[in-house]
């Protein structure tokens, strides 16, 4: 008795905020029953331009990666709908009688705030408009379960910190990297839920001051190279639980990722890889823009 399946949901602009995940279900769903799929368009956060990290590899796909599509896709939810249509990468290659109703005024340009709309929090996690930056500065490391991303504090997303982090000499040697657009303060804070529930944990909060000039992604592996040097016995990989290895492989989309940064724990070894789907997706991609620069 269904006459037609209508999407209308604000998604964040990354690929493991599952929202994206749902509507691909949807679109597959609908097109299986043969009933219309509308996508209601809303604003990509993270604006139309930005694109981050590697294609998911077909067998690292799962409700965390659902399509091979970057991690910062630079499309909104139905320019992307239309993109998983068109390049038939719906399940057994289905495709949906789909209608996008486009938003009035949005260009490419456009972050969250540029908008003038007010931001409601999709999920208590991503409590502010640029919440969605921080998300893809640790959310793939936040995975391990090992150092704190700052869920269960006030701060979602916003620190990598551990029990053992002298935050002062981590914080200044994440500024010597004079990372453009971002900057790092020493904290110590206990969160109130979680994993470490109570606990004191010292590190670096961050900040985004100029976020179109900083590469979100690679903070966490940053973090990570600097992190090692300070306390090789602390690798995260090491301490972390199997099956958050498991998990932070499909937020990957590949254990090469993985597999290529444990060597040295260098982000030079893994950018390649982060970075080289990027120009070739963005060429694809626009073909289905609905809106423009």
């Amino acid at each position: 008795g269904i006459e037609a399946l209508v999407y209308d949901i604000q998604d964040n602009g990354c690929r493991s905020y599952t929202y994206i995940s749902t509507m691909g279900l949807a679109m597959e769903a609908a097109a299986a029953a043969k009933i219309p799929f509308i996508v209601l368009d809303r604003p990509n956060p993270l604006g139309g331009e930005r694109i981050e990290g590697n294609l998911v590899e077909k067998r690292f796909t799962s409700f965390v990666s659902q399509f091979p599509i970057p991690y910062v896709y630079g499309l909104t939810c139905g320019e992307l709908a239309r993109y998983l249509n068109g390049e038939q990468l719906l399940a057994d290659g289905l495709t949906c009688d789909l209608t996008v109703v486009p938003m009035q005024g949005w260009k490419r340009s456009m972050t969250f705030p540029g908008t003038g709309l007010e931001w409601v929090p999709p999920s208590p996690h991503i409590p502010r408009d640029i919440s969605s930056f921080y998300y893809v500065c640790t959310g793939v490391l936040g995975e391990l379960g090992v150092i704190s991303e700052g869920v269960g504090y006030t701060l979602p997303f916003q620190t990598l910190a551990a029990e053992w982090i002298d935050p002062g000499m981590l914080a200044e040697r994440m500024n010597a990297l004079r990372l453009s657009g971002v900057t790092f303060r020493p904290i110590t804070f206990k969160p109130f839920y979680g994993r470490a529930t109570g606990k004191a944990l010292h590190g670096i909060q961050i900040h985004l001051i100029e976020p179109a000039r900083v590469n979100l992604l690679s903070i966490q592996f940053l973090f990570m190279q600097v992190h090692h040097e300070l306390y090789p016995e602390k690798n995260p990989f090491t301490l972390a639980d199997p099956s958050r290895i498991s998990m932070f492989d499909k937020v990957a989309g590949t254990d090469r990722v993985r597999q290529l940064f444990s060597k040295r724990m260098r982000y030079e070894d893994v950018q390649p890889l982060l970075e080289r789907d990027a120009e070739r997706f963005r060429g694809k991609a626009k073909g289905y823009w609905l809106y423009f620069p």
